[in-house]
């Protein structure tokens, strides 16, 4: 379609001679298109010049503006370096028209104007880089370089930083560049001497854009934002760049490499240096600090600037003045530094593609983000016309009312309209952005010597690790009368200051957590409910604060997901790391993500004890079905793929039962299936047993290991075959044999909770038709004494640790699964739940319906108790550990107010369970075979 067919606006002559003159200057040109000569050409001198320069040119680009940039390009593409100078600056002439009128027209978008000028401006470096480059490698002084290295410029790259970087160059832009080298494309010996040559090269390449010659400039080049500009040359190697921003970089530097990418020279080389740089740019956890660091940037600029004060028109800059355009990338970019670190969809480059994903995350409103987009696409057509009048690099309105009629006229619109227009859109922007960067000051403090609050707790504060830091005291300062305020008004004050005493003396820094509290104040009614009811989770988020984050990042108070949905995101979460201990690092952080999220629900009455449970399972189930393929893969690159036909990993004990309290280690058992293969292949091969031995030990490293992140979970191998003198790998053969000949009956007792968790899927179908297959076998008076026996001996190993403990005892947990697995194993039940192996109990004729809902109903109350308890003690509870939040809490999960009443009930059917069981299992109770 002809650029006339298109025309949606046109601009007004402020000087209707000049506009004549512009329009004479292409005779064949008429209506819109003459008018849109006219008043471009009556509005700028500058674009009145370019028509006359270019007159020639245009109609054919009027016909197929698309196919006139093409040929602009293409040409520029295969001019020699010789003739490259001049032929640039012409290029810049006619891209610089085209995209005037087609802006001022309103025939091309603001995107495409912008996205064109960053698409002529990486041509022009890539050019004005393969001249120079060229240059070096002709005189013999880039090392072992010829002319085939010249697409790569030899492994220099320019990064586009900035708007260059965004695809957002404004109509009269320079351009910011880091260069870099690749100095591993050079022999050690030979760097120093190839950093010099490409230092020329760049020097070069920096006069052909920048030098204003009679045919005029290409591109104004800035090489200032390379690390410490004024020590360091304009080329650096990427070894020292990197070094740089991982030991000194500054939140500033953060900031700009949000937009940076690599535009000319070695693209692989600069995308594998960004990649690099992603830990330093994007922080693991939401980053809220970067709200005080941009807002402390902003007032910085402004007071250098000059721009403070109020919104007045005259002489406002669009760019970096109240309500301007730096205050809307300072708000999106702000907002992606924050939580880009763990959602890589929030790393784009662009301000409203920026907009348009925060939105869609939920981390920007809707409607803010379409006012804002729209705000800041008219900003930039403002600072366009600003630009355009004279080609000048300014983003400054006019001061006098001649001025502002001749940008108005510009616009097509009248100066009265435009004003009005101006500063209600710079009002608007600058009190959404306002808000977002310093909000309304905090209440006055509380008084910290009130009957409610210790001040002799307080006084120790400062004394923390969290605290030590002058600016993690500012913030927790500001923080410090709500949260003494909220406190106060527990039920409880002094229980909840004591929680919260711990959780601050855990904490081993503050800044990042006391920035988030501070940008989501409701997260300081989390924590103070947390603190005044479960003192336990509260002293678990001392040492995993990050997992606050997962409050605001995520559906952190929907239905929790179940395991299919839990792998598949941990899965996701390990393949964006490419190294083995960041995998590892990324399962921790994710799992006690997920693991305070089962708390919370729990706590505030989301989920019920069984379904914790089950949540609790799920995830130990989620994180080994993840980090097994990790393991393999880690292990495989050094031993060889796994022998014949892999591995699997079987469950035991409560992960197997698929029902977890929130400390349980994992009990597990590998199996393994060579399948006749005696080795693997591999760099450093191993016979299949030792493969697998190993195997096995690296997956229980790889969960129980403490990593900065801290460990997933203990791991138990005891109940594999043999116990501690078994291999802790077994092979599938091996695992058929010892159970039909030589297990235990215990053992076939703790297989009735056996599970399949991770590993091959063809195996597990396998392990699991055996386990079945071995369930109704045993003789029922065998399978009773032996319960006996084994309850005999767990009463004598292990004594509860008051009357508290829901595990230990007669009549408690352990006593009533031991009478459900028996069930279980005795009337061929494979399910896991107590209920059904009790069930199945009484099917056999062992148990009668009476006493199933007796043990059922002591299994759901010490159930209960058990996993409340390991929210409210990291030890045995006690009265006295308890507190009025943790009687609520009791109260809730039991349905039994009162602890006086809840644990005389707790004895009551702990005791008439303990009476089925004795009256069940018979009382010969040796302990020979």
């Amino acid at each position: 379609m002809s650029f006339a067919n298109r025309i949606t606006r046109l601009p007004h002559a402020y000087e209707p001679e000049r506009g004549a003159e512009a329009r004479a200057a292409c005779p064949g040109a008429v209506g819109d298109l003459a008018r849109l000569l006219e008043g471009a050409g009556g509005c700028s001198p500058y674009l009145k010049d370019l028509i006359e320069k270019e007159a020639g040119w245009l109609p054919a680009a009027f016909d197929d503006p698309e196919a006139a940039l093409a040929d602009v390009f293409d040409d520029l593409g295969e001019t020699p370096p010789d003739t490259l100078s001049d032929a640039l600056r012409q290029g810049k002439r006619r891209v610089a028209l085209l995209l005037a009128l087609a802006d001022l027209a309103g025939v091309w978008p603001l995107e495409k104007v912008t996205g064109t000028l960053t698409d002529f401006a990486d041509l022009a470096c890539q050019r004005a880089m393969e001249a120079a480059v060229g240059r070096e490698i002709r005189r013999g002084k880039l090392p072992g370089q010829d002319e085939d290295a010249l697409p790569t410029a030899g492994g220099l790259v320019a990064l586009a930083m900035g708007k260059m970087g965004a695809h957002e160059l404004n109509y009269s832009s320079d351009i910011d560049l880091v260069c870099l080298f690749d100095e591993t494309r050079y022999p050690e010996d030979d760097v120093m001497e190839a950093r010099a040559a490409l230092v020329r090269a760049v020097r070069a390449m920096t006069r052909t854009l920048s030098d204003n010659t009679a045919e005029g400039y290409v591109f104004r080049t800035d090489l200032r934002l390379r690390p410490d500009p004024s020590v360091t040359p304009v080329v650096l190697s990427m070894a020292a760049a990197e070094t740089y921003y991982e030991s000194l970089g500054r939140t500033w530097e953060r900031a700009a490499y949000v937009k940076a990418r690599p535009a000319a020279g070695d693209l692989d080389a600069g995308e594998r240096f960004l990649e690099t740089l992603r830990p330093f740019v994007w922080r693991r956890h939401l980053d809220f600090a970067a709200i005080e660091d941009a807002h402390a940037m902003r007032l910085r600029i402004r007071e250098h600037k000059g721009l403070n004060g109020p919104i007045t028109l005259p002489g406002h800059d669009m760019k970096l003045g109240r309500g301007g355009i730096r205050e809307i990338e300072f708000f999106t970019q702000t907002r992606q530094i924050i939580a880009g670190g763990r959602d890589p969809a929030l790393r784009v480059r662009g301000t409203v593609a920026g907009l348009e994903v925060l939105a869609a995350k939920g981390w920007v409103p809707d409607e803010v983000a379409q006012t804002l987009a729209r705000h800041y696409r008219f900003h930039r057509e403002v600072e366009h016309r600003v630009q355009m009048i004279h080609d000048a690099q300014t983003h400054a309105l006019p001061r006098s009312d001649a001025g502002f009629d001749r940008l108005a006229a510009l616009m097509g619109q009248e100066a009265q309209a435009l004003r009005r227009d101006l500063t209600e859109r710079l009002t608007e922007v600058h009190e959404l952005t306002e808000g977002f960067f310093a909000p309304d000051a905090a209440p006055p403090p509380a008084d910290a010597d009130t009957p409610e609050i210790d001040a002799s707790v307080t006084a120790r504060w400062p004394s923390y690790p969290a605290l030590r830091s002058d600016r993690a005291m500012a913030i927790f300062e500001r923080l410090r009368p709500e949260i003494l305020g909220r406190l106060a008004r527990t039920a409880r004050p002094e229980e909840a200051l004591a929680a919260f005493d711990g959780f601050l003396a855990g904490l081993p820094a503050g800044v990042q957590l006391f920035s988030l509290f501070e940008a989501n104040p409701h997260l300081i009614d989390l924590l103070v409910d947390i603190a005044g009811t479960a003192p336990a989770l509260a002293r678990h988020l001392s040492r995993h604060a990050g997992v606050f984050d997962a409050v605001i990042a995520g559906d952190f108070f929907a239905p929790i997901p179940g395991v299919e949905e839990l792998s598949r995101d941990l899965a996701t979460r390990l393949a964006r790391e490419d190294d083995y201990e960041r995998k590892l690092d990324a399962a921790r952080r994710w799992a006690h993500e997920v693991h305070f999220r089962v708390g919370v629900h729990l706590l505030r009455g989301q989920a019920g004890c069984v379904e914790a449970g089950q949540h609790y399972a799920a995830l130990a189930e989620a994180a080994l079905r993840a980090l097994w393929p990790a393991v393999v893969e880690q292990f495989a690159a050094k031993h060889g793929a796994p022998p014949g036909r892999g591995a699997m990993v079987l469950g035991m004990g409560s992960l197997g039962a698929a029902r977890m309290a929130p400390t349980s280690d994992l009990d597990l058992i590998v199996i393994y299936d060579a399948d006749g293969v005696e080795q693997s292949e591999g760099r450093r091969p191993l016979s299949a047993r030792a493969y697998y031995a190993r195997l096995t030990q690296a997956l229980v490293t790889a969960v129980s290991a403490q990593t900065a992140e801290g460990r997933l979970y203990e791991v138990d191998m005891r109940l594999r075959p043999s116990g501690k003198q078994g291999p802790v790998a077994t092979s599938w053969q091996s695992f058929r044999s010892y159970q039909r000949e030589e297990a235990w009956v215990w053992e076939h007792l703790a297989l009735t909770r056996a599970r399949a968790v991770a590993g091959d899927a063809a195996l597990s179908e396998e392990v699991e038709a055996f386990r079945e297959s071995l369930l109704g076998r045993e003789d029922r008076d065998t399978v009773l004494r032996e319960a006996a026996r084994m309850r005999a001996r767990i009463a004598e190993a292990k004594s509860p640790e008051g009357p508290w403990d829901a595990k230990i005892g007669p009549g408690r947990l352990q006593d009533v699964e031991l009478v459900a697995q028996a069930g279980a194993l005795i009337g061929d039940e494979p399910s896991r739940v107590p209920r059904d192996g009790l069930a199945a109990a009484v099917a056999a004729g062992w148990l009668d319906g009476a006493g199933a809902e007796t043990l059922e109903e002591a299994w759901t109350l010490c159930w209960q108790v058990q996993i409340a308890s390991k929210l409210l003690s990291e030890g045995p509870l006690a009265d006295d550990r308890i507190g009025e939040g943790g009687a609520a809490l009791l109260a809730r999960l039991t349905g039994i107010e009162g602890l006086e009443a809840l644990s005389g009930r707790l004895g009551e059917v702990t005791e008439r369970a303990a009476a089925v069981i004795d009256a069940h299992l018979p009382a010969d109770t040796e302990k020979d075979r």
